[in-house]
């Protein structure tokens, strides 16, 4: 449940001239200061596109206990999470070179494959986290240095 895809479902089924108002709109609850801002902003939104496309706030509405999460972390750490594309790209490599193996001799080699995976799929990761810097430096303030290594 990440912000992106919640956008990709929501924009799934708009019409194209109604479609640049309604992402400027619901850019205005994820990129809200604080969790009670955004909400007001999807009551906002709610109020506005109700009546044309209704669920897309029920959608926003329901999956807000999993989305307000993403309020409680600074603008710098917002701008890293706000898509899992990343994490389900490696969880789909991982699947990929275990499914067609039913058995393994033993725990090590499981390790062994998944390392392998995780490094194959890691040389293919060329593109740079933005802002990459002033995130790891808030989640080691967030998280603690034993947390977040140097």
């Amino acid at each position: 449940m990440c912000i992106v895809h919640m956008v990709r479902n929501s924009t799934k089924f708009v019409s194209w001239k109604d479609l640049k108002k309604i992402c400027a709109d619901l850019k205005a609850i994820y990129s809200a200061a604080t969790e009670e801002a955004g909400r007001d902003a999807l009551e906002e939104f709610g109020k506005i596109w109700d009546a044309k496309y209704p669920m897309i706030y029920q959608s926003w509405d329901t999956h807000w206990d999993d989305l307000s999460e993403f309020f409680k972390y600074p603008p710098e750490i917002r701008k890293a999470i706000y898509t899992t594309n990343a994490i389900e790209s490696l969880n789909y490599q991982l699947r990929k070179v275990t499914k067609n193996r039913s058995t393994f001799p033993n725990d090590d080699a499981i390790f062994k494959i998944l390392y392998l995976a995780i490094r194959n799929a890691s040389e293919k990761w060329t593109m740079p986290v933005r802002d990459w810097g002033m995130a790891l430096n808030q989640f080691a303030i967030i998280f603690g240095n034993e947390r977040v290594p140097f």
